[in-house]
């Protein structure tokens, strides 16, 4: 199907579905159901936003998934994505969803620093449990695809001489935007305020280095061409830069949906999340031996 190439339309309007209205509702719901079993907004920092939900592992915890939230980094929250954290506590996990201040609040390169103190608590809050220093395995849908991977590209997530500095062992992207260039003319950037060369400083896709976390990228197959292409080089940029990824496109999935497969157990992505964590943990274990 012939796709109208403006950006407009591949970001914002073409991926837009008219069962988004009911889905967000729907998760809302789901998340609510599951918020019981997780400490809800422990605090990273002072602003309002600085906070994060916890979800212990079922039995032996053996790693932590951090988990960041979509809305092109200027809406949504992590509460209506509580439902996602089940799914993988039954497998031995511990799963943080967070929350960052918003654009245009802040600007995006604060928000990332915020996610980087964010990776920090959380490190701190299970070191705290007694449970060890667990891998850390950072993952997003969207806009938090995108701070999934920067979190990655970070060698010191935390500053000064005294702090533990975490580090990330996995990556888990899903339909996210690693090339920010398209945006700058889109009403995305009335709150992101890019310009032509901090979209360039905020594009992961051009800083792949020397980092060594396996990766998942993933996108919906009814995505459009945008977010289909944005995975591939996402997914290129890393195996060039000689580190083990894994790309996925979901059969069917759009923006939303997609996460419906994150966490059901018959799904191709869910399995394939599943061998990711495998993958992660056990190099992450050998790293540290």
């Amino acid at each position: 199907m012939h796709q109208p190439t403006d950006a407009q339309f591949q970001y914002l309007t073409g991926q837009s579905r008219p069962s988004f209205a009911a889905l967000l509702p729907h998760f809302d719901i789901l998340s609510a159901d599951v918020a019981s079993a997780g400490m809800l907004d422990i605090r990273y920092g002072d602003g309002h936003r600085e906070c994060f939900d916890f979800f212990p592992a079922r039995g032996r915890p053996r790693a932590t998934l951090l988990y960041f939230h979509a809305g092109y980094w200027q809406s949504r929250d992590k509460s209506t994505f509580r439902f996602i954290a089940p799914a993988f506590t039954r497998r031995g996990l511990h799963v943080a969803l967070v929350n960052y201040p918003l654009c245009p609040q802040v600007s995006l390169g604060e928000l990332v620093d915020a996610t980087r103190r964010a990776v920090v608590a959380v490190h701190r809050h299970v070191l705290a449990r007694g449970q060890g220093d667990l891998p850390l395995l950072a993952s997003g849908h969207s806009a938090g695809g995108h701070i999934a991977v920067e979190l990655a590209l970070t060698d010191k997530l935390a500053h000064g001489d005294t702090d533990p500095s975490p580090r990330i062992h996995g990556v888990l992207a899903i339909s996210g935007v690693y090339d920010l260039a398209p945006l700058v003319d889109t009403t995305l950037n009335r709150a992101l305020g890019l310009d032509a060369e901090s979209a360039r400083r905020h594009s992961p896709i051009g800083r792949v280095g020397a980092v060594a976390a396996p990766a998942l990228f993933a996108v919906g197959g009814a995505e459009t061409r945008a977010f289909l292409v944005q995975t591939q080089r996402m997914h290129t940029a890393w195996q060039d830069a000689g580190h083990p990824s894994t790309q996925l496109m979901v059969d069917g999935a759009d923006h939303l949906t997609v996460l419906e497969d994150l966490v059901a157990s018959d799904s191709s992505l869910h399995g394939a999340v599943l061998d990711w964590i495998d993958q992660a943990v056990a190099q992450a274990q050998v790293q540290t031996a």
